[in-house]
C-alpha cells in the first residue's frame, strides 16, 4: 500500500517526501533569500534600503524572495512599510550566529 502524505506536507526540489527540513533548506538554497534574512537580522528594512544592501539583486527577484519568505512566516511588513523579521524569523537568525561564529574562524584558519 501506498504512503499517505499529509496535506500539509509540500513537494520541494530534491525531495518527496516535505519533510519541514526540506522545505526550510530548498527555501533558504533560493537565490538572495539567506541575503534577505542577514540583511533584516538588526533592524527592519524599506524596500529600497533591502536592494541597496543587497547590492546586485534584481527588483524582481528581491521581491519574489520576500513573497516567499512572507508566506513562510519569516518576514513581515510593518505597518512604516519596511520589511522585519517576525518572531520565528529572528528564531532562526539567531541558529544562524553559531554557524557565522564557524565561518569566521574557518575563513581564518584557512588563509593562514
Amino acid at each position: 500500500m501506498a504512503k499517505q502524505t499529509s496535506s500539509r506536507s509540500r513537494s520541494v526540489r530534491g525531495s518527496r517526501t516535505g519533510r519541514p527540513i526540506m522545505v526550510l533548506l530548498d527555501l533558504l538554497g533560493r537565490r538572495w533569500s539567506l541575503r534577505i534574512l542577514w540583511e533584516l537580522r538588526d533592524a527592519p528594512l524599506t524596500s529600497r534600503a533591502l536592494r541597496t544592501a543587497c547590492g546586485e539583486a534584481s527588483p524582481t527577484v528581491l521581491q519574489a524572495r520576500l513573497n516567499d519568505l512572507r508566506e513562510a512566516g519569516l518576514v513581515e511588513l510593518g505597518e512604516a512599510g519596511g520589511y522585519g523579521l517576525t518572531a520565528l524569523g529572528r528564531e532562526l537568525c539567531e541558529t544562524f550566529m553559531p554557524l557565522h561564529r564557524f565561518a569566521e574562524r574557518w575563513r581564518s584558519k584557512s588563509r593562514a
